[in-house]
């Protein structure tokens, strides 16, 4: 009877920092997911019927943590055979092979407060964990095998790079959170890669996109740039889980759900306040850590991923070469030379002898390579690739720019910029209507430049970023006058999805070259000095990045009254110039 009442009182003690009801917490952290047959080797199409009816929910929408693991269902690269790395414990708690275990809740405490002496991420258990530990173990277990499998080939470089950022190992996860591993993934937002990045943050940590180049899928530097990112948010933070829930909603939100809490920087204070996909990507992180550390408990083992990083080195490309030249001419699989080069979109290493670029091949084709690499980039394979046909085809792809669009902005305000049709966009990127929507990325051929605009003169900013720390009066707009870029800038720079900042806060930007602490603005000659409104630009923000120039100035040259709105794209007369 002590016993009884002991267990019991441990499980208040570790459901007790959140007061929550459980139907309505299950239906925050699953609500939109689908149900996966519970066959621990089934990769079959998930049934949604029999989870939506246990859990009341009526939307067959995905979180974006199923959606991720659901995307490992269309990776053909494993041989759905599972791997046991350990084969003395195989079995070693009897389980049969279809035999899904499950345990009390105080087991799971149990061991999430052991992992949690380990790390100085403070791990715990409670409904929000538990009901992720379900989807792993349970209901996604055959994906979670595949996540098992590929997790051999990238954690070693997780773990490595980590060390050198003094970061939590376990931070190794948040990959399989925002990706399930699955080294192409993409998300409807437009993050792509193993850790996620959307375009502007990864600009931000020199992760180049071109037409040819993705390196947000680039396993190598884009886990240095999730390094630097998490190291970044740390230094604001102070806390890891609050890391967690910047790197996945921007520090606008984390910072918003701070204050709505009254000042505390606690992840269960705020989590409240958090976006709703946010408040599970931390409960799924620890869900994750729990199940990677006691798989077999589970009777789970990692299905072969078909191939080992181990098994592979890296070698410097010099010149134009594409895939299928190293395939036909080396022997190289090509489904081996995208697999560990995913960064390459349209399978050409636009190589040369100022710009080098760094693959990674299968250690037997090392050698060859090496000796053969003149041959290898003359070439011609029975396709007809060769030199010359790349070199057009790179000189086609340079031809062309890529327009993200913003909100406000249509086809004819982007067809005006580019000084093309609004039918060239639409049968350059395929478009029936005439509908589009923020973020989307557009193909834009001709000059591949915008119109140039009279008065507006480039910045050119340094490539080194430096942090500038929050004074008490200062707004974004002030902070970027000084720096000389816009609002926009900074907000891209520091992934914030608004225009709040705190006292103390450190800012990552990026000066202007032979930066003045004042930009005057040229007397009158008839002409003008214009300003192209981004998204978020207030009339405000705008004037305090001009000296001496006022709202009232702004609205006065522009016809503009208290009622009229301006919309991104929009040029704005700022100042006559001499």
């Amino acid at each position: 009877m002590k016993l009884k009442i002991l267990v019991i009182f441990l499980l208040l003690i570790s459901f007790s920092g959140l007061n929550i009801n459980a139907q309505s917490e299950a239906d925050e952290l699953y609500s939109d997911t689908l149900y996966l047959d519970q066959d621990s080797l089934s990769l079959a199409e998930p049934d949604t019927s029999l989870f939506i009816k246990q859990l009341g929910i009526f939307s067959t929408d995905d979180s974006p943590v199923v959606k991720m693991l659901d995307s490992l269902y269309k990776i053909r690269y494993f041989d759905n055979n599972i791997w046991i790395t350990d084969s003395v414990n195989w079995n070693k708690y009897g389980y049969a092979p279809d035999y899904i275990p499950t345990f009390p809740d105080s087991v799971y405490a149990e061991r999430i407060a052991k992992l949690n002496r380990e790390t100085p991420i403070d791990l715990v258990y409670n409904k929000h964990v538990q009901a992720f530990i379900d989807l792993y173990a349970v209901r996604k277990r055959g994906l979670t095998s595949r996540v098992m499998g590929l997790s051999y080939v990238y954690f070693p470089m997780f773990e490595e790079l980590l060390d050198r950022y003094d970061i939590p190992l376990e931070m190794k996860y948040l990959a399989v959170v925002e990706s399930a591993l699955n080294p192409v993934a993409g998300s409807h937002m437009g993050a792509k890669g193993l850790w996620q990045f959307m375009y502007g943050t990864g600009k931000v940590y020199n992760l180049k996109v071109t037409s040819l180049v993705d390196d947000r899928f680039d396993p190598y530097k884009s886990t240095v740039a999730a390094c630097e990112h998490m190291r970044d948010l740390y230094n604001i933070y102070q806390d890891w889980f609050l890391v967690l829930a910047a790197y996945n909603s921007g520090a606008g939100n984390v910072n918003r759900a701070i204050r709505r809490a009254r000042g505390v920087k606690d992840y269960w204070a705020i989590w409240p306040y958090l976006p709703r996909e946010t408040r599970g990507y931390v409960p799924a992180f620890i869900a994750v850590t729990y199940v990677m550390n006691h798989p077999t408990e589970h009777n789970l083992y990692p299905f072969h991923p078909g191939m080992m990083m181990s098994g592979t080195d890296t070698v410097t490309v010099r010149d134009l070469v594409a895939f299928d030249q190293i395939s036909e001419m080396l022997g190289v699989p090509i489904e081996d030379l995208r697999f560990f080069n995913p960064q390459f979109k349209k399978d050409i290493i636009p190589a040369g002898p100022e710009n080098p670029y760094i693959i990674r091949i299968p250690s037997d084709f090392i050698g060859p390579f090496l000796n053969n690499e003149n041959e290898l980039y003359a070439y011609k394979t029975k396709k007809g690739v060769e030199k010359e046909k790349l070199a057009e085809e790179i000189k086609k792809v340079s031809d062309q720019s890529v327009h993200i669009v913003r909100s406000g902005e249509n086809l004819g305000l982007i067809a005006k910029k580019y000084r093309v049709s609004v039918n060239q966009l639409k049968a350059w990127n395929n478009i029936k209507r005439n509908m589009i929507y923020p973020g989307q990325r557009l193909t834009v051929f001709s000059s591949g430049t915008p119109a140039p605009i009279t008065g507006e003169t480039p910045v050119k900013r340094s490539g080194t970023s430096t942090h500038h720390t929050v004074k008490r009066g200062e707004t974004l707009g002030k902070i970027a006058s000084k720096y000389q870029c816009t609002v926009t800038d900074l907000r891209e720079w520091n992934n914030l999805s608004g225009t709040n900042i705190q006292i103390g806060q450190k800012l990552r930007v990026y000066p202007a070259e032979n930066l003045t602490e004042n930009r005057e603005v040229p007397k009158n000659n008839g002409k003008f000095i214009y300003h192209t409104v981004k998204s978020g630009d207030t009339l405000w923000d705008i004037a305090r990045q001009y000296d001496g120039v006022t709202v009232e100035q702004i609205k006065k040259l522009n016809n503009l009254n208290n009622k009229s709105r301006i919309m991104p794209g929009q040029k704005l007369k700022i100042a006559t110039v001499s």
